[in-house]
């Protein structure tokens, strides 16, 4: 019987004891001792195994675990150094990532909730006659979940004071997606108060804390030290781009391979690495995790299914949205660039605080890079990296928040857009053509390889724009005659009906040309045939052919 695919799951007990498919990480743990400082940061993109790593050095350190759940991985073989670490060490962990809210007063009750359920897990842990009087308040109070704030700024200090007298071992601090709560707080508008919060709930457990053997802590961004970590020495920092962990958080072209196999479909590797693959850590080659987990489990029924960008569903990609709508006509261009496939060299601030992260367009594509948006291609020349968009999945992520932009952005002017469509009712060729081209020139144009897809893109934009009409009824690569047209447009109260096709053109000398095609095989195809039955007595074809930024417009008109 195959292992389950782990979906979603990010205990480690869990994966090893339920038996799901688990890719061995654990010579993180060797590592991690290796080049141990006394606060270890690791920074990476969404979704790719922070939580499970977390989970697993919780189960590998903590005192009173169940050590069998290692038996036969990677840790397993360095027998003295599991001697020496293995369940030796009272740990606190924690993940921020639930601490999000729209409004300050929310979140922060919602960080009681998290530090206040760590606090009764590791309760349930103790006997209660081994603790003294004093501790036993103070641990009621930590496990209060209306506790006050000030109890809640120092609530992982106590905790580790409380657990260092109670076992006699100094303490390992693990803090999951430390960076959640800042992030929302910056989108929402609480920033500053959330920033006092954790700086204080931070500094008392991890700067001037005796308590403390080692703490680990996880996020997307590495947030300026003087915000938050201000004066804390011993301090290392993992980013993306340092070779330390490089193979631990996300799968490896090998891993990929023989997961594909496992589940039975080899074959499927190209296709999986052209969608998944791309991200550069370090000197490693990267997958998504979530997305190959996802695709795997689509395999599993389906053999010949179609990868899906399932990184899209994980969150709300504001980043992208922001800097859509901060880009200025260069940084358009170079986002063109970009889903073409080429490569943009930028300088890249890897430490920034949230309050500059949008302050610039410069800063964002910083912030892109960190939170997995963007790769680096190449070595770096200094702090100027060579940008690529990983692969096809988050290419798409792109795709749509352009589209979105362009829709919301073109809306905005609907006396521009109540012209554009009365242009098309007109059959005013040459306003269509000049008004078109102004909204080619505007938008962010999505160029493909194949000519059908290039097509597609104009099809798209030109159908959003159409659809602003109320009174018309629309339909998309409808059957009519023999074959289908692109966009038929029914004008029931003017009895006008609208066929358009759209082609690509090679080059601008070819427009003319390409609109006589379109013209041709509306004529051949018998596009109009379902408008001539339906009655309508005016019946506009247009061939509209597009090159870049440019398009030529060509009307035949039917009485």
């Amino acid at each position: 019987m195959q292992k389950r695919l782990p979906i979603g799951i990010e205990n480690f007990e869990d994966m090893i004891n339920e038996d799901y498919y688990y890719i061995d990480k654990t010579g993180l743990i060797k590592q991690l001792i290796a080049e141990k400082g006394l606060v270890n940061l690791f920074t990476r993109p969404r979704r790719f195994g922070k939580s499970l790593n977390m989970s697993m050095l919780r189960y590998f350190f903590e005192i009173g675990n169940d050590p069998k759940i290692f038996e036969g991985l990677e840790i397993s073989k360095e027998k003295e150094l599991c001697d020496q670490y293995m369940g030796k060490f009272p740990v606190i962990s924690i993940s921020l990532k639930g601490a999000k809210a729209g409004d300050y007063q929310t979140a922060k009750h919602m960080m009681k909730y998290i530090v206040g359920g760590e606090a009764r897990r590791i309760y349930q842990r103790m006997s209660e006659d081994q603790l003294n009087e004093t501790h036993k308040e103070e641990m009621k109070r930590l496990m209060e979940y209306e506790m006050e704030d000030t109890t809640l700024m120092a609530a992982l200090w106590n905790l580790s004071l409380i657990l260092k007298e109670y076992y006699g071992k100094k303490v390992i601090i693990l803090i999951d997606e430390y960076d959640v709560p800042l992030d929302k707080a910056f989108e929402n508008g609480y920033y500053n108060e959330m920033i006092i919060l954790i700086r204080n709930m931070l500094e008392q457990a991890l700067k001037t804390n005796d308590n403390l053997y080692m703490a680990v802590l996880t996020g997307c961004l590495r947030i300026a030290r003087e915000s938050i970590f201000t004066g804390l020495n011993n301090f290392n920092i993992f980013s993306i781009t340092d070779q330390y962990f490089d193979e631990y958080f996300g799968f490896t072209d090998k891993e990929v391979k023989e997961m594909l196999k496992y589940y039975g479909a080899p074959e499927a590797f190209d296709e999986t690495k052209k969608w998944y693959d791309g991200y550069r850590f370090g000197n490693e080659d990267i997958y998504c995790p979530w997305d190959v987990i996802n695709h795997c489990k689509a395999l599993k029924v389906d053999k010949e299914a179609i990868p899906q960008p399932y990184w899209i569903n994980t969150s709300g990609n504001y980043i992208i949205k922001r800097f859509i709508e901060k880009a200025n006509q260069q940084t358009r261009r170079e986002i063109e660039q970009l889903i073409e496939g080429k490569a943009i060299n930028k300088e890249i601030r890897l430490e920034l605080t949230y309050n500059e992260l949008d302050n610039t367009i410069e800063n964002l594509w910083s912030v892109l890079f960190a939170t997995g948006y963007l790769t680096q291609q190449g070595k770096p020349q200094g702090r100027t990296y060579s940008l690529t968009i990983p692969n096809e999945s988050i290419r798409q992520i792109f795709i749509e928040q352009i589209q979105e932009w362009f829709k919301e952005t073109t809306r905005k002017d609907e006396n521009r857009l109540k012209d554009f469509c009365k242009a098309f009712e007109e059959g005013d060729a040459q306003a269509i053509e000049q008004q078109f081209t102004q909204y080619l020139i505007k938008t962010i144009s999505i160029r493909d390889t194949f000519t059908s897809k290039k097509e597609n893109f104009y099809h798209g934009v030109l159908l959003g724009l159409l659809s602003y009409d109320p009174d018309w009824y629309i339909t998309s690569n409808t059957e009519s005659g023999d074959g289908y047209s692109d966009i038929m447009i029914e004008v029931e109260h003017k009895q006008m009906g609208i066929v358009i096709e759209i082609k690509y053109a090679e080059n601008v000398k070819a427009l003319d040309q390409a609109c006589e095609k379109a013209l041709k095989q509306i004529k051949e195809k018998h596009y109009d045939q379902k408008l001539e039955e339906e009655g309508y007595e005016t019946i506009l074809n247009y061939g509209i052919a597009c090159y870049k930024k440019r398009c030529k417009v060509l009307l035949q008109e039917k009485k």
